[in-house]
């Protein structure tokens, strides 16, 4: 058996099996070795039947009989019901809406139940049989005789804890169990060599590999379940680190145009500003300009709440490369490349959408403007460029850049003509090429893939600096694992004279004023409408977000029932504010009608904005001071965060309303933490504390396990792997002395490019 053979190599597989390991991406041996238990059961905790009581959650082991399925005498509801008998007593199950368990488990079957004990209504009066409610039922080989026993052995050595592993739609948590063990009893972990050096090991008291694996599919107690995932959490990021500190030390050997202007020029462009830049802002820039003068490329992230000014760092630093001349053919006396006194560097700054690329394209016109310097935008619906000697008219509007062939734009940028490019994906096109590309903005970066930001920095010639942003809030423990490889400046403060953003949780109604926790009041919907209709009196703007964008299909049972945008917009502008002119935008949406509705929303011609989280990312209509969030437990807090980041643009009083659909105390609580946060980073770092951190962030958005995620609450677990990254990067770069480590580096990065 060997770990890169497919489990088809080894195990008979039925067709309902191997889709569903397919599902959750299981297809060799490793694979499965590496799907690592969610959870673990402990049998010594299993209970009697005869000792039930009604209200108790119970696990039992007996036998299944009697299993049917029916329907509700009066509800109509198809349902699945059996007797489970432990030899104490007997107690029948009910599962409402899954008829079909009847049909998976066989009669007599050994099972492992877990589940609520509710109690019947009698009919003579009295006390009602005692049955479990929608329990989880899972078919077992054999039942622990008692306390001591489990399913791994008996008698006084035996251990009780059970993994339960994340299962799909046709596996089971059993079946993956047995299959592990089946690998095990094959002999292949004696083959298996463990990447990590046995010094590391020991310095930071981790178990073999092969312990490591034993142990976390068949701990003896939670200290060895404890123990193996710490071993693994800290492997995976000793090579994410590695990985980055070695692609960080490739980037410094890049030769990148030197960039240093004229302070007084430099002050000159930023005293135009309309405000003036915060200490954050100055530091930032200054970091920026100190990277720039060092002769090889920066790689650096700028991270920054929503409004924090980032754009304003990023067009002064663009201010900087272009008020550069590039290298001439000439060398000096010292035989350094002299500089040309004509043509200026050029700067790239990709978005992730159209909307957000036309923004930055309006905002670096304003900034641009009184310097003559040539603006230009490329996306998929087209190419504009400013200044323009015909000007254009969109949507009725005259405006001072013009519509231009893609054909002619990517000329003037091949001959250096246009110093700043702004755009979307369509920047990273091969047929977009650069005279003097110094320097690569990333907006928003983390929409990015890897290979996609590669494509932009890697285009031509010498390497460009490349500043990464984001206002995603990042805890500092995942900052420092996914962007090892990245220096990073912060923008903590808000620009002078923003005022807190006043956030409330709002709930359908109730007849009983609810707290939360700190004692603040919960609104109902008819308060919250009118909080914002005062806003709209006084001429300021709301957007409302719905999760979905139309009605969901009554005749399927599993529609989500949530607002969506179409029917919200209709109800409120008949019901509601009748008086007000509301208009929608979604993403289906052809990219000319989204651009009228922003643009009409801009003008202040439309008063609520009724939208999906489309509007998430970047959009600025400073006079919008108030956003109401239908469903808000349906969105991760970062994204609620960012989306009240809309209204935060100004220095006019903002609201954020954040209705929930239940009022569920874990719906309050964690929406409390919204109220409370006094910015992002704040927020982010509850989140990965408290609700852990697989909903905020997880492996489709960072490309890091579970188990990883975990241990990156642990600060010094993760300073531990960064440490040793950075000392095996500078002592042995090639890793010519570490050739396993070197193998499964390799191995790692070959996943990870599949993966993305």
């Amino acid at each position: 058996m060997n770990l890169s053979h497919s489990l088809e190599e080894h195990f008979r597989l039925q067709s309902t099996i191997r889709a569903a390991l397919s599902r959750i991406g299981i297809r060799t041996i490793e694979d499965l070795l590496y799907h690592f238990p969610g959870r673990y059961g402990d049998t010594a905790e299993s209970r009697n039947i005869a000792t039930l009581r009604k209200g108790d959650t119970a696990l039992i082991f007996g036998s299944v009989s009697k299993l049917r399925t029916s329907k509700g005498f009066r509800t109509k509801i198809a349902m699945a019901d059996g007797v489970i008998d432990d030899g104490t007593g007997k107690i029948k199950a009910i599962w409402f809406n899954q008829p079909y368990l009847a049909k998976m488990i066989p009669d007599g079957a050994l099972v492992r139940v877990e589940g609520k004990v509710s109690q019947k209504r009698a009919k003579t009066g009295g006390e009602g049989d005692l049955y479990l409610s929608n329990p989880k039922i899972e078919q077992v080989t054999e039942i622990p005789t008692a306390v001591g026993d489990s399913l791994f052995g008996s008698g006084s050595d035996a251990h009780t804890l059970y993994p339960i592993y994340p299962e799909t739609r046709g596996l089971s948590s059993e079946w993956i169990y047995h299959k592990i063990q089946a690998i095990f009893k094959s002999g292949i972990l004696e083959a298996i060599e463990d990447p990590l050096p046995e010094d590391m090991l020991k310095r930071y008291n981790l178990p073999t590999l092969r312990t490591a694996l034993v142990w976390i599919h068949t701990p003896e107690n939670a200290d060895h379940a404890a123990a193996a995932r710490k071993r693994f959490a800290f492997e995976e990021v000793f090579f994410i680190q590695l990985e980055r500190q070695r692609e960080r030390k490739a980037w410094q050997k890049n030769p990148a145009f030197v960039i240093d202007p004229k302070q007084e020029a430099m002050d000159r462009f930023v005293s135009r500003f309309p405000f003036p830049l915060t200490d954050a802002q100055k530091k930032s820039t200054a970091d920026i300009m100190a990277d720039f003068k060092k002769g090889h490329a920066m790689a650096r992230l700028l991270e920054g709440d929503v409004g924090s000014g980032k754009t304003a760092v990023a067009a002064t630093t663009t201010f900087a490369a272009i008020n550069t001349r590039p290298l001439s053919d000439k060398k000096d006396a010292a035989g350094l490349q002299k500089r040309q006194d004509y043509g200026s560097l050029q700067v790239a700054y990709m978005a992730p959408t159209e909307i957000l690329a036309a923004q930055h394209f309006e905002s670096f016109i304003q900034y641009f403007e009184h310097t003559g310097i040539s603006v230009a935008l490329i996306t998929g619906s087209g190419c504009r460029k400013f200044p323009a000697k015909v000007p254009s008219f969109k949507n009725g509007e005259r405006q001072n850049w013009t519509d231009i062939s893609r054909a002619q734009l990517l000329k003037w940028v091949a001959n250096g003509e246009i110093p700043i490019l702004i755009g979307t994906h369509a920047l990273i096109q091969k047929s977009v090429k650069f005279k003097n590309l110094a320097y690569a903005v990333v907006d928003e970066q983390h929409r990015f893939g890897t290979a996609q930001r590669a494509k932009l920095v890697r285009k031509d010639g010498i390497q460009p600096h490349l500043l990464s942003m984001t206002a995603t809030p990042i805890p500092r423990t995942l900052a420092l694992t996914i962007y090892g490889d990245l220096d990073i400046s912060i923008l903590d403060a808000m620009p002078h004279g923003r005022k807190p953003i006043i956030t409330q949780i709002v709930v359908p109604a109730k007849s009983v004023k609810v707290k939360n926790k700190d004692g603040a009041e919960v609104l109902e919907r008819e308060e919250a409408y009118e909080k914002i209709r005062a806003q709209l009196r006084e001429g300021r703007q709301a957007y409302v977000i719905c999760p979905r964008i139309d009605e969901p299909d009554p005749t399927k049972e599993s529609a989500v029932q949530a607002k969506s945008v179409k029917e919200e917009a209709k109800r409120l502008q008949d019901k509601v504010f009748p008086e007000y002119e509301i208009d929608i935008l979604h993403s289906k949406m052809k990219d000319d009608e989204k651009e009228r509705v922003m643009l009409e929303f801009k003008r202040g011609s439309i008063h609520i904005l009724v939208a999906t989280s489309v509007v998430e990312v970047g959009v600025n209509v400073p006079n919008a001071t108030v956003i109401l969030i239908e469903g808000a437990e349906r969105f991760g807090l970062a994204q609620l965060h960012q989306l009240r980041g809309r209204v935060v643009r100004s220095n006019h009083q903002a609201y954020c309303f954040v209705l929930a659909e239940t009022q569920s105390e874990k719906t309050i609580d964690r929406l409390t933490a919204l109220t409370t946060a006094k910015n992002g980073f704040e927020l982010a770092e509850f989140d990965l504390k408290f609700r852990g951190s697989g909903e905020l962030y997880g492996r489709k958005q960072w490309g890091v396990s579970d188990v990883a995620m975990e241990a990156i609450q642990n600060i010094k677990m993760v300073e531990a792997a960064r440490t040793e990254a950075l000392r095996l990067a500078s002592e042995d770069e090639s890793l010519a002395r570490h050739p396993l480590i070197a193998s499964e580096l390799s191995r790692r990065e070959k996943q990870r490019i599949h993966f993305e």
